[in-house]
């Protein structure tokens, strides 16, 4: 073959072949078959439920290592493709019955139907008796809003009972906390850690299924059985020695115990007249535990990029989930096919789309397959406070978790919509699929505290954590949201979060491709996304 025509085909070669012919193609790779054969393995028996510090998490990490490998990813972690994370089980073996005494009458709550307890405190027993009750409110401290529920209080050594979510719930008012959008000082976590730094001995949260966002199911599944936590220099002791949940039902019948019959206490505690209060009761209860310290651990893989490798996409989604726990009608694996089977099953096909482009991006773009996201969000704790990669030059966190497999559904929801400039991102490679972005349509469930981003957020790398929400394509709006409140009432964190053949994955599919698109324009840029005004992250950023 003479020159020429070697040079006239190899221009035609490169042609063939656009930058946007390959992004398309890398794109187009992304199909429902693949998506559902991976959320089929992670959800399979096999893989016992995905826990932490079991075999389901030897088999889990595993095969995520393998699917990484077979991609011709790097490792993720220098040499390695895994992040320890240090751990400590707490396997609780609670009082059969919580003793309220005082008031009118003894209380006897029982354990599982009427309260769930634990302790983070990293020792064989705890109990505190006779502890005097008082009603917090919502148990929050919010100077922005001019909010003290502990003001003049001295709770030490006592036990504090506050309402799940903020004074805002239900509220249109956005000057009032953030309305009806949860802020931090709805999540449980935060009222834990509220009380503990008032010193309280116990705390006892309200459950509430529409306060809470979830059935006292889910409830009693994730605070049972083994819990883990990040190993603490000082074994948690700082924190209260008792923590639970008791039923709205336990609470009614406390306040009427002290003569509070008809006390309706939500709309009370949200008023900026209310004054926490003593509820002339004490409470014992005590625990035993069963101590297991090991490690567990973060997957991570990495797609060089070509001009500014050391400048790095991330994408997130929790591996784990709760293992084999209490039975439920005769079922006792947590296979968790949709939270987060869907989510690993995303950014393992995400990779792959990368791995088929002709030209490496200019970005390097790292996947990463957390731990413990079920147990409060550890695994991404841990890297937060432990980053392999420098969160200066860390672009962006892309975050997948439990997208529904009901098809194709119109609207693309981001959860802390308003946040960041990703926003802008995400509704141009959405709009590019002829849907439409809304803010998160449930935002009273407090879903930016709830999954890892905000632990990358924390840290002031923008954080994008979006999915395919409720406008069915085929069934529309009402159905759609029926399908949500479904899932949330009899599949979420139960054995039944299992995988079907009947799972339409085209959604899943449609999301995966929206975060891949946002990842490879990111990773070919130059710029960094910003934090918006009013976000409480942008200072963080600008910090760095």
């Amino acid at each position: 073959m003479n020159k020429t025509l070697i040079a006239l085909t190899l221009g035609v070669g490169l042609l063939a072949c656009t930058p946007q012919q390959n992004f398309q193609e890398a794109y187009d790779s992304i199909n429902e078959e693949g998506l559902k054969a991976r959320i089929e393995t992670l959800a399979s028996d096999e893989f016992l439920g995905r826990m932490p510090f079991t075999e389901g998490e030897t088999k889990t990490i595993n095969y995520l290592k393998e699917e990484f490998q077979k991609l011709g990813l790097k490792p993720g972690n220098g040499d390695s493709y895994f992040q320890e994370v240090p751990l400590v089980e707490l396997t609780a073996t609670v009082d059969t019955q919580m003793k309220i005494t005082g008031g009118n009458a003894e209380i006897n709550l029982n354990y599982w139907d009427d309260f769930v307890a634990l302790t983070r405190r990293v020792t064989d027993s705890v109990r505190i008796e006779n502890s005097e009750i008082i009603f917090v409110g919502y148990g929050t401290i919010a100077p922005e809003y001019d909010w003290n529920d502990y003001e003049g209080l001295d709770v030490k050594g006592k036990t504090v009972m506050v309402l799940i979510n903020d004074p805002g719930f239900g509220s249109e008012d956005k000057s009032f906390f953030k309305g009806n959008e949860m802020t931090y000082y709805g999540r449980w976590t935060y009222k834990y850690e509220e009380a503990a730094r008032q010193g309280a001995a116990g705390i006892i949260i309200v459950h509430e299924t529409e306060h809470a966002s979830y059935p006292f199911e889910v409830v009693q599944g994730g605070w049972s059985g083994a819990n883990l936590y990040l190993e603490n220099p000082d074994n948690n002791m700082s924190r209260c020695i008792i923590e639970g949940w008791i039923s709205e039902e336990s609470a009614d019948r406390m306040f009427t115990n002290m003569g509070m019959d008809d006390y309706d206490f939500y709309p009370e505690a949200k008023s900026r007249e209310f004054k926490s209060f003593p509820m002339n009761q004490q409470l014992s209860v005590g625990l035993k535990n069963k101590i297991k310290r090991s490690k567990s651990n973060n997957v991570v893989a990495r797609y060089e990029g070509s001009e500014r490798p050391e400048e790095t996409i991330v994408y997130s989604a929790h591996w784990d989930h709760f293992g084999v726990g209490n039975p439920v009608d005769g079922d006792s694996i947590y296979n968790g096919a949709v939270d987060n089977g869907t989510g690993v099953a995303a950014i393992i096909q995400v990779a792959e789309a990368f791995t088929k482009l002709n030209q490496p991006t200019k970005r390097s773009v790292v996947f990463m397959a957390v731990t413990a996201e079920e147990q409060g969000l550890l695994g991404s704790a841990h890297y937060s406070v432990n980053p392999i990669y420098e969160p200066a030059k860390t672009v962006a966190n892309l975050n997948v978790d439990a997208i529904r497999p009901i098809g194709r559904v119109n609207d693309f929801s981001i959860v802390g919509y308003g946040q960041s400039e990703l926003d802008d991102y995400a509704k141009r490679a959405v709009e590019k699929q002829g849907r439409y972005i809304t803010p998160d349509p449930h935002p009273e469930s407090g879903g930016f505290f709830r999954s890892d981003h905000f632990n990358f957020a924390s840290i002031g790398i923008p954080a994008l954590y979006g999915k395919g929400a409720t406008d069915s394509e085929a069934n529309g709006k009402a159905w759609g949201e029926e399908q949500y409140k479904k899932y949330t009432s009899e599949n979420y964190h139960k054995p039944s979060d299992e995988y079907s053949e009947d799972f339409n994955a085209e959604g899943v599919r449609l999301d995966a491709q929206v975060l891949f698109d946002i990842g490879y324009t990111l990773a070919n840029e130059s710029t960094f996304p910003k934090w918006k005004e009013g976000s409480e992250f942008k200072a963080i950023r600008e910090q760095q």
